[in-house]
């Protein structure tokens, strides 16, 4: 039986921040159980901005969360031990209009006190109040080839900013 999720600083978030964001994934999720869509993500950040803890992550227009992140003012970010990588690649390789995500992984999603759907396999979970958003801006590259190599089809990425507003880990 895994060790129960306890509250935590969002200071005190265990591991390597560049390894947890970039090399482990998560999955952004947005909505409440009665409706809801999550996406694998391994772009994103944490830290300090505008005098509060935040977390950032990116969504492209075309996903099926972008419609989730645009009308809930909440998002949450799940991290999970590799063990759980079958699971991630699924929900970063098929989309939510087609499938129950939770179904087809096994995942179990489970709401915050505030309504938002987490995974209660999770070993970290962030849960984010939307601050700010923005979409990507072709103009602001400096590194022509960022774009070149990542955007061919011109589908930007839109940036939510969300404030920390829980924190739970199980280590």
């Amino acid at each position: 039986m895994a060790a129960a999720l306890r509250k935590i600083d969002p200071g005190s978030i265990p591991g390597n921040v560049v390894r947890l964001m970039g090399d482990d994934w998560f999955l952004l999720t947005a909505g409440t159980l009665r409706s809801w869509n999550t996406m694998t993500a391994a772009w994103g950040g944490l830290g300090y901005l505008w005098e509060r803890p935040v977390a950032f992550g990116f969504v492209r227009p075309q996903r099926h969360t972008f419609k989730f992140a645009e009308t809930n003012r909440h998002f949450t970010l799940c991290f999970f031990d590799r063990r759980y990588r079958k699971a991630l690649r699924f929900c970063g390789s098929h989309s939510g209009r087609d499938c129950d995500k939770a179904e087809a992984t096994g995942l179990t999603p489970r709401a915050t006190r505030r309504g938002n759907v987490y995974f209660a396999q999770a070993r970290l979970v962030i849960e984010c109040r939307k601050i700010y958003a923005q979409d990507i801006d072709p103009a602001s590259f400096l590194d022509r080839a960022i774009e070149r190599r990542i955007y061919p089809e011109r589908d930007y990425h839109r940036m939510y900013v969300g404030e920390i507003v829980g924190c739970w880990s199980r280590r």
